[in-house]
């Protein structure tokens, strides 16, 4: 450890930690741009500079390494009167649409502006002007809004390496896009949203579907419902003002019906259903020589990633649809029968941590006989947005249960919104199916947890089963490529999740999602699965009701036919 003086004041610092680091830890609010936790650093905004005595230039703290006996002043008049000169030629550059930003009130430029007491324009000029690229099926991208900070472009390339996005053109005319400045529909974006996450303006946004749920909540004619990932509910309550961590399932559902809604669901009951049909595709894999390792299909992103970049993979996916689109298949045909109603006229919206979900509602096999088993996705931010409107306050409401048919959840289920959690919830099943009986310890310790990956080696009645957990695009490409090399021949499940944390941290979550918001959201969902008592996915007696009264069997026809599907090896065109 060395001293160093801050203000008039000594702090400790590790020697060779970055300046911003340290001042960081010792609770100096300095403002960013460019910087993301956990990357090293890239110097391109200039926003954190400071002022060091001996340096004829300010420096960038986020890469000055601290030494022994370093003064530093953090807002003297030089450093603020840089600080200011940087907002104001990034705002000259700049659209004037704050009122219908989607970022509006949630921009760090916009915040800046504000903390810094920039009232006026300085610099004016011709603008850049660009038009917006609609094309995607997830992301909005508004090169317009770009203030080249690069965020987008590192989390792309360095924690997902999908590599979609990067700079082009050249000088002034530089912005950030895809090859040729083509669409993103065009591109291999797997649409998983961690770049709208981590964009701190309106240049990357969610494509919203806001308004075309509010069109079917007001089309008398639609029979619309509603269903809810395991995530949102831990999520949403921070947009509310609730604590970190608050379960607010029962006051979303009381929302949701003050929306206009017919039906409220759990997606946590198709996550059960998931298990059952997931499950007993793998022992049959495990005990037929099936294709293995089996990879989880839960998440759209990984989906197209494999489909994308390792295509030779596709036949170890899972043919399970995921738990949004399962129950999106038999809302608009077991409940449509057991109802009455016309899969046509049901408008199933969903509600999802995942910006990817949008993607995977609209693709062509999630449907039949002319329409699509989910219309419309909105995610976290979206819900929130749309309760706000209405003029409602989760914490102001009473709590209310979901609706029947599809109401009722596992905690194994619920566990799907945490990396690690739809693995936790197969081996606690697979332990039942392949035994007759429950697994003793239901806690699945070394699944758990934020770690980028996670593996376990289980025997089950002498069968070996060895599982590997990964979240984060980049991870998974790592188990890949042992998995190629044939380092890994010892597992025979794979979990992934696209995003770092698993759903919990997913791209449609509310802005400004860090690790320590993922963790607490994670830590509720383990904290829900100690304390109820339903924590098996096979002991779910409406699961078994549906497959009672429709679906037959766990990977029987009928739940084939609605509940599995088939996965295309694709190449972008750029």
């Amino acid at each position: 450890m060395i001293n160093i003086e801050v203000n008039g004041q000594t702090i400790q610092t590790q020697a060779g930690e970055m300046l911003l680091s340290a001042l960081r830890r010792a609770g100096y609010d300095i403002p960013t741009l460019c910087n993301i936790d956990g990357l090293p650093a890239s110097g391109a905004c200039r926003i954190c500079v400071c002022e060091v005595e001996g340096q004829r230039a300010l420096v960038p703290s986020c890469a000055f390494p601290v030494f022994e006996g370093m003064k530093v002043k953090t807002h003297s008049e030089r450093v603020i009167a840089a600080r200011r000169t940087i907002v104001e030629l990034l705002l000259a550059n700049h659209p004037n649409d704050c009122f219908y930003c989607e970022r509006n009130g949630n921009c760090k430029l916009q915040t800046l502006a504000e903390e810094l007491g920039i009232r006026s324009r300085r610099y004016c000029g011709g603008k850049e002007v660009n038009p917006v690229d609609f094309s995607g099926a997830s992301i909005v991208r508004d090169a317009s809004k770009c203030i080249l900070c690069g965020r987008c472009v590192r989390v792309c390339e360095s924690i997902q390496t999908v590599s979609c996005i990067d700079y082009i053109h050249r000088g002034s005319k530089t912005i950030v896009g895809s090859a040729f400045d083509e669409g993103l529909n065009v591109s291999s974006c797997v649409n998983c949203g961690q770049c709208v996450a981590a964009c701190p303006t309106g240049a990357l946004i969610g494509k919203s579907h806001v308004q075309r749920v509010i069109d079917a909540l007001r089309d008398p004619n639609l029979h619309v419902v509603v269903q809810h990932a395991p995530a949102v509910s831990v999520s949403i309550g921070e947009e509310f003002g609730l604590p970190l961590g608050t379960d607010a399932m029962g006051v979303m559902h009381a929302a949701m019906r003050r929306l206009g809604f017919d039906k409220v669901f759990d997606t946590s009951f198709s996550a059960d259903l998931t298990i059952m049909e997931e499950g007993t595709e793998l022992v049959s894999r495990i005990k037929n020589n099936g294709v293995l390792p089996m990879f989880t299909s839960c998440s759209p992103g990984w989906i197209k990633f494999v489909e994308t970049f390792y295509p030779d993979f596709v036949p170890n996916l899972s043919t399970c649809k995921s738990p949004q689109q399962m129950l999106g298949a038999v809302i608009k045909t077991y409940y449509a029968e057991k109802n009455n109603l016309d899969p046509k006229k049901i408008y199933s919206v969903s509600v999802m941590p995942c910006t990817a979900k949008k993607f995977e509602a609209g693709r062509p096999e999630m449907g039949r006989d002319g329409y699509q088993d989910v219309d419309a996705v909105l995610t976290t931010r979206e819900l929130s947005q749309l309760i706000r409107m209405y003029g409602l306050d989760l914490a102001k409401l009473e709590p209310e249960a979901a609706d029947s048919p599809f109401g009722e959840r596992s905690t194994a289920g619920k566990l799907f919104g945490a990396s690690g959690g739809v693995m936790e919830a197969a081996i606690r099943s697979a332990f039942f199916l392949i035994t007759g009986t429950e697994l003793a310890d239901l806690k699945v310790e070394a699944v758990r947890g934020i770690d980028g990956a996670k593996e376990a080696h289980l025997d089950i009645n002498g069968l070996k089963v060895g599982v590997a957990v990964v979240n984060g695009l980049g991870n998974a490409r790592k188990l890949l490529e042992q998995i190629k090399s044939g380092e890994r021949s010892d597992i025979q499940f794979v979990e992934v999740m696209t995003c770092p944390g698993g759903c919990v941290g997913g791209g449609g979550q509310p802005y400004g999602t860090n690790v320590t918001l993922v963790k607490g959201r994670m830590q509720s969902l383990y904290n829900l699965d100690a304390s109820e008592t339903l924590r098996v996915s096979h002991k779910n007696e409406e699961v078994a009701r549906l497959y009672s009264e429709f679906l037959g069997e766990p990977n029987g026809h009928k739940s084939h036919e609605l509940l599995h599907t088939e996965y295309t090896k694709r190449t972008p065109l750029l």
